[in-house]
């Protein structure tokens, strides 16, 4: 799979959903994370992000104006021990308890499916990033019903130096909204402050859905992050 410059991929893509970015800066020394959400009702647009300790949560930016917060209020990202779990779900506690009892990230997604939300059937992402280390999944409609679940895994024992993979719900927009196919996509990380990472991946994402954007970087030797987060409704 050739390496596609990961702006211009979603730059060209008016509702790819949800998305998980991961890659390792060109030095080798570092590990980004990006993680967005995009939204095409005022239900889903009414989100912010909100650091939670070392993780994140989504909370409704107009409480009077929730409707149903099933599949839009979780907590995308926690930390277990040095191991950063990212989701587009409530599938984060679940892999997180499941780690803490020493199961595996795949066992915790086993139980789980995609989204109860027909037509659309939207696919659940996650991914575990522990040192260089990578993995991501997909739970989705196999037939484009709610009768069979299909669980993809894709692991990178190393991530490349200046390399990234990015998976997300949606092919594109639609009516239903198709799922996200094939394998993570793989980036070319740029050569970049990591400042610059956070704002050119917002402006990538199209202007009138884009809702939140959460960016984190991890020193692979000593463990310290830097986040940042950039809300439509802030």
């Amino acid at each position: 799979m050739k390496a596609v410059d990961l702006y211009e991929y979603l730059s060209g893509n008016e509702y790819p959903g949800r998305g998980i970015a991961i890659g390792r800066t060109p030095c080798g020394r570092k590990i980004r994370i990006g993680y967005f959400i995009m939204g095409r009702s005022e239900n889903s647009r009414n989100r912010i992000f909100v650091e939670d300790g070392d993780g994140l949560r989504t909370e409704a930016f107009d409480a009077s104006k929730m409707k149903d917060p099933s599949l839009i209020i979780y907590a995308p990202v926690r930390v277990l021990d040095g191991t950063t779990i990212v989701t587009n779900g409530n599938q984060t506690d679940t892999v997180y308890d499941y780690l803490k009892e020493g199961k595996s990230f795949e066992d915790a997604l086993r139980t789980r499916t995609f989204e109860p939300d027909e037509p659309n059937w939207t696919p659940r992402i996650s991914a575990v990033v522990t040192g260089a280390k990578v993995s991501f999944s997909i739970l989705k409609s196999a037939d484009g019903s709610n009768a069979h679940v299909q669980r993809q895994f894709f692991d990178y024992d190393e991530m490349p130096a200046g390399e990234g993979r990015i998976i997300h719900t949606y092919e594109t927009n639609g009516s239903p909204i198709p799922s996200f196919k094939g394998e993570p996509v793989r980036y070319t990380v740029a050569k970049e402050p990591f400042e610059a990472f956070g704002e050119n991946l917002w402006e990538a994402l199209n202007h009138d859905n884009r809702v939140s954007l959460f960016v984190r970087s991890i020193d692979l030797e000593t463990g310290e992050t830097t986040t940042e987060i950039i809300n439509r409704n802030q």
